[in-house]
């Protein structure tokens, strides 16, 4: 495997509805909006997306922005705000965290804004993102963690072909100190 560094991977994915971008600098405005208007279905899941117990802010957004993209060029993590491509709504983030280049093997993540959430957005995007893993970054592995009791989020891992391997029973700790089942999906492929 070549360095991470060489690998090329884009930092705009085009899909049917949306544009995947990643994070760069001006974004924390829009970013803060979507944040602050999904605050409490992402909180509902605090111990899958723990950065949201923090205080919001429009720098904080930006704050991660610029990180978001210094990460992503040292290919360390590689995040993308989703737009709506019709209006350009930013309508949430997905992203392949986590890498392990020498497999390579990498986690999916995302969240949807409240008022774009039912709309297929995620689904879509995180298909868009399976295929840039599996047939160009030649991943070997794809993980996805949910709450079990986050159903959608649950719901986009069997739409995007991933199988269930497992639940890790009270495995974290949700904002009112309540235990949390977590469920582990994959997508492998065999490495011939």
């Amino acid at each position: 495997m070549p360095s991470p560094l060489l690998v090329e991977v884009p930092q705009e994915i085009e899909t049917e509805r949306l544009l995947l971008r990643v994070p760069r600098a001006g974004d924390g405005p829009a970013l803060h909006e979507a944040v602050s208007e999904s605050l409490v279905e992402l909180r509902r899941f605090i111990a899958s997306v723990p950065w949201v117990a923090q205080e919001q802010s429009v720098e904080s957004s930006e704050i991660y922005c610029r990180t978001a993209l210094s990460n992503f060029v040292a290919r360390k993590d590689m995040p993308y705000l989703l737009f709506e491509r019709k209006s350009s709504t930013l309508v949430g983030c997905a992203g392949l965290h986590r890498p392990n280049w020498d497999m390579p093997r990498f986690e999916v993540g995302y969240w949807c804004r409240t008022a774009s959430a039912g709309h297929g957005f995620v689904t879509e995007a995180v298909s868009a993102l399976v295929h840039l893993a599996e047939a160009r970054l030649s991943a070997v592995r794809l993980e996805l963690i949910a709450d079990a009791e986050n159903t959608r989020s649950r719901a986009v891992a069997d739409r995007a072909g991933f199988q269930l391997e497992g639940v890790l029973r009270s495995e974290r700790r949700a904002a009112d100190g309540s235990l949390r089942n977590t469920c582990v999906y994959a997508r492998v492929r065999s490495a011939a």
